[in-house]
């Protein structure tokens, strides 16, 4: 699975954006996705994941309430609808893709990994 994440760019604090995860060279309609971000300087983080069959969703407590996850089997893409985005979001978005269909937050059940894509929110 080949994964290509876009969306990124550079936003006022409060605005919304939208990621997109899209696969290619085979869907990954059967693995849970991703998406996990670093800011500059810190460690990578978990943001959220969605089952395979987008049953079940997990969220970092950073952006619980604010970010939503989702995928279109029919589009093999996975979004990140972003609102009320603060300075503190801004870091480089990357997606990916779990050996199963269920996933957590720990970065070594992903074996599936997109370039990521960067977000810059203005205060």
């Amino acid at each position: 699975v080949q994964l290509q994440a876009s969306g990124g760019g550079l936003v006022q604090a409060g605005d919304s954006l939208r990621l997109s995860c899209t696969a290619s060279r085979r869907t990954f309609s059967n693995n849970a996705v991703a998406w996990f971000r670093r800011a500059p300087g810190k460690e990578r983080e978990f943001v959220a994941v969605v089952s395979w069959n987008a049953a079940s969703t997990l969220y970092a407590d950073s952006v619980k309430g604010r970010f939503a996850i989702s995928r279109d089997h029919a589009k093999s893409t996975v979004y990140l609808q972003m609102n009320s985005l603060k300075p503190e979001d801004t870091a480089v978005y990357t997606c990916a893709a779990a050996r199963g269909a269920y996933g957590g937050s720990d970065s070594s059940t992903y074996n599936y990994w997109g370039q990521g894509t960067l977000v810059t929110v203005s205060s």
